[in-house]
């Protein structure tokens, strides 16, 4: 839009002392004439912008009238900086350099080096990722619902929803909004969702609540197991559950106590372990894996010993 140019012309001239018009043109992907009427617009504006003609000629701010490049501290750039880049990692455009030319910053390239901290929240699921987020956005910002088939350990279930956030939190992305069958305010995981489109149909904004701070659990925390697990797992276990859930054993093995609400989810997550786990309660769970145990010899044509 010419609005975004013109700005994005204005904060090249506050960078540099000169520029050229072919530069500019071809920056922007316009013609000559655009940019000499833009600078004509530009004038109309009260910056006063001078052009000179030859071999070291270009367009130029008024010597004397150039105000500060920034009031932001080279700090300050980098925060923002990283926080745009943590964004682009994800939609994988090159939004946050058109945002930092605007913000006047000399050189992004330099600032990206120097910089300490690197966010990226790209994942495996980029290039599905990517278009549900684009859709969720538009969504949100013409507050219209969306509807989509979403996964979950209940099994799969078609929502229609109020759409009013996208969400990074525990390690994944999330869509916070208003469910039209549960009537209340849910999060779903962008990775279970599944046939996402936007219904086009209009909805009046509700007073929100609150953000849930903690993940919603899948049911009542009624299964409390205790089990002991191989050190070589720890770095699991930790990323999991974090270190303060284990307690180190004489033999060297880590002992967690921890709450689920889901069964199957349980025994699923205590086989991934392998032989790297003994579980010690509850009972009626260590029968499961037993048989568990005994279907899988029995796949595979063996005997349980």
């Amino acid at each position: 839009m010419k609005i975004d140019r013109l700005i994005g012309i204005l904060s090249i001239l506050l960078q540099q002392d000169k520029v050229t018009a072919p530069y500019l043109a071809e920056k922007y992907e316009v013609s000559r004439r655009t940019i000499n009427r833009d600078i004509e617009d530009l004038c109309k504006a009260g910056i006063p912008l001078v052009t000179t003609k030859g071999q070291n000629g270009g367009i130029s701010i008024m010597e004397g009238y150039r105000i500060d490049r920034t009031l932001l501290s080279s700090a300050d750039m980098k925060a923002i900086l990283t926080g745009l880049q943590s964004l682009d990692s994800v939609s994988g455009s090159n939004q946050y350099q058109q945002l930092m030319n605007k913000l006047s910053v000399e050189s992004t390239t330099n600032l990206a080096l120097n910089n300490s901290v690197l966010i990226n929240l790209s994942s495996w699921y980029k290039s599905s990722l990517a278009p549900k987020m684009e859709l969720i956005k538009n969504a949100i910002e013409q507050r219209e619902l969306i509807s989509f088939t979403y996964c979950s350990p209940r099994g799969e279930s078609i929502k229609r929803i109020e759409p009013y956030l996208l969400i990074f939190q525990w390690s994944s992305w999330y869509v916070w909004g208003y469910c039209l069958q549960n009537r209340d305010f849910r999060l779903y995981k962008l990775h279970r969702i599944l046939m996402i489109e936007n219904l086009h149909q209009e909805y009046e904004p509700r007073t929100l609540p609150e953000l849930p701070v903690q993940p919603e659990p899948l049911g009542p925390l009624s299964i409390k197991i205790t089990a002991l697990f191989d050190p070589c797992v720890k770095w699991r276990l930790i990323d999991e559950y974090g270190p303060d859930s284990l307690i180190p054993q004489e033999d060297g093995r880590l002992l967690l106590q921890y709450d689920f609400s889901n069964r199957e989810h349980v025994l699923n997550w205590l086989f991934s372990f392998g032989d790297k786990v003994e579980l010690l309660a509850p009972r009626d769970l260590q029968d499961n894996l037993v048989n568990g145990a005994k279907n899988i010899l029995h796949m595979y044509g063996q005997t349980l010993g």
